[in-house]
């Protein structure tokens, strides 16, 4: 698996697939951590990798710590926003949007770039600091497992 188009394509299925409530800016989102936040905002962070689930370099596995951060001009709005991206379904779901991207039956995710994907859990709800500026989000965690020597 590539790791660059991997986290390049799961922004671009978090950014065409998250629906937000009218009135709100659309959700921006990056395969890496950007240096300036437009919020809201979703970016693929750190990633562990494990080698060789299966023989012969068959199967490799990454789980990747994503962050979605909004902005804190009214407190509650923004939090029930980030409740709303961090559903496990609905229009504005995370979830939903990147697991569209897992493809058909017998597809393989991402465009090909992996057999399968997996949002797997939400973490870390708090307050973060970004390039000096507040604001509240989550960690979301993605196990992508694919082809070893691709």
């Amino acid at each position: 698996m590539q790791i660059s188009d991997i986290r390049e394509a799961i922004a671009d299925a978090a950014r065409a697939g998250v629906v937000l409530p009218d009135g709100l800016a659309q959700l921006t989102a990056s395969g890496y951590v950007p240096d300036a936040v437009i919020a809201p905002h979703f970016f693929v962070a750190e990633y562990e990798q494990d080698f060789d689930k299966a023989m012969r370099r068959a199967l490799d596995e990454i789980v990747f710590t994503t962050r979605v951060l909004v902005g804190r001009a009214d407190d509650k709005a923004a939090q029930q926003l980030l409740d709303k991206m961090l559903s496990g379904s609905g229009p504005a779901s995370l979830k939903t949007a990147i697991e569209a991207a897992r493809g058909g039956p017998g597809e393989y995710a991402l465009g090909g770039l992996a057999h399968d994907l997996h949002v797997t859990r939400v973490q870390g709800y708090r307050w973060y600091e970004h390039a000096g500026t507040t604001y509240v989000g989550a960690e979301i965690m993605i196990k992508v497992i694919g082809q070893g020597d691709a």
